[in-house]
């Protein structure tokens, strides 16, 4: 199983991103962890785990005032 995280911009197209591929959720969850905020900083507003082709969850990247 491999996961990875796929970017989205405030549009909802894909953005640009890493293409990182984790071992584990836990390992793909950590490094969003460490690089959100510069993600974030690049434009990307939303990011997706996914895990092969099942898409695990959606998150925000912008804060809760945005």
């Amino acid at each position: 199983m491999a996961w990875s995280w796929r970017y989205e911009g405030a549009n909802g197209a894909a953005a640009e991103g890493p293409a990182e591929t984790f071992g584990s959720q836990a390992d793909a969850e950590s490094w969003i962890g460490q690089t959100w905020r510069e993600l974030a900083a690049s434009g990307v507003t939303t990011v997706v785990l996914v895990e092969d082709d099942r898409v695990e969850y959606r998150m925000s990247l912008q804060s809760p005032a945005e």
